[in-house]
C-alpha cells in the first residue's frame, strides 16, 4: 500500500496484518481522487471515519487538504495510523481521534468539506453514519461524503443528502454523497 500522488507520492505505508481490515485498492482510490480533485486544495477540511491504516486521509493531505481528522476504535489501528502520519511528515496536519464513528459523530461540532466512510461491510454501519451526519449538519454545504461499499450492500437512502455519483469497481461501490 503506498501514497498514489501529491507531495507523499510513493511512499509506503504500514499495513496492518491479521486483522478485519480491507485496504481500499490503489485502483479504487485512485479513481475516488480522480472524481474528488476539484474539490481538494489547503481550506479543505476531511474526516475519515472507520480510518483503518489512514491511507485515504494521508491521501488527501498529500494531495493538498489543509487538516484531517481519523476515526478509529481500534487501539491497533491508531498505532498504524499515526506511525504513516509520522513517516509521511503529516502529524501536524492530523487529529487522530480513538474512538467509536457513530460516537464522534454525535458528539462533534465540526464540519467537514469531505468525509470518507468505509466501514466493515455488513454492519448496517453506513446506514448509521450518514444519518447521523445529516442529523448532525456535519458535512459543509458544498461538501461530499464518499463511501466505500461491498457490492451486496444498497446505497442507502437518507434525509438530507442525495447520491450525486456512484461507480463500481469489481466488488466494490464508491458513492458519492452531497447535501440535498
Amino acid at each position: 500500500m503506498r501514497v498514489i500522488s501529491g507531495k507523499n507520492r510513493g511512499q509506503k505505508l504500514i499495513e496492518i496484518e491479521g486483522q478485519d481490515i480491507r485496504p481500499t485498492t490503489d485502483r479504487v482510490k485512485e479513481a475516488i481522487f480522480s472524481m474528488l480533485f476539484p474539490f481538494i486544495d489547503e481550506e479543505t477540511s476531511v474526516l475519515d471515519l472507520f480510518g483503518g491504516t489512514g491511507a485515504l486521509a494521508i491521501e488527501a493531505l498529500s494531495r493538498g487538504a489543509g487538516h484531517v481528522v481519523i476515526v478509529d476504535q481500534n487501539r491497533t489501528s491508531c498505532d498504524v495510523i499515526s506511525k504513516n502520519l509520522e513517516n509521511t511528515r503529516n502529524k501536524s496536519l492530523a487529529t487522530l481521534e480513538t474512538c467509536d464513528a457513530i460516537s464522534f459523530l454525535q458528539k462533534t461540532d465540526q464540519k467537514f468539506s469531505i468525509i470518507f466512510l468505509d466501514p466493515p461491510y455488513n454492519k448496517g454501519l453506513i446506514s448509521t453514519s450518514l444519518s447521523e451526519i445529516a442529523k448532525g449538519h456535519i458535512l459543509k454545504e458544498d461538501g461530499i461524503i464518499v463511501v466505500e461499499r461491498d457490492h451486496t450492500e444498497a446505497a442507502p437512502v437518507v434525509v438530507g443528502l442525495v447520491i450525486l455519483k456512484e461507480k463500481k469497481y469489481g466488488r466494490t461501490y464508491i458513492t458519492l454523497y452531497q447535501n440535498d
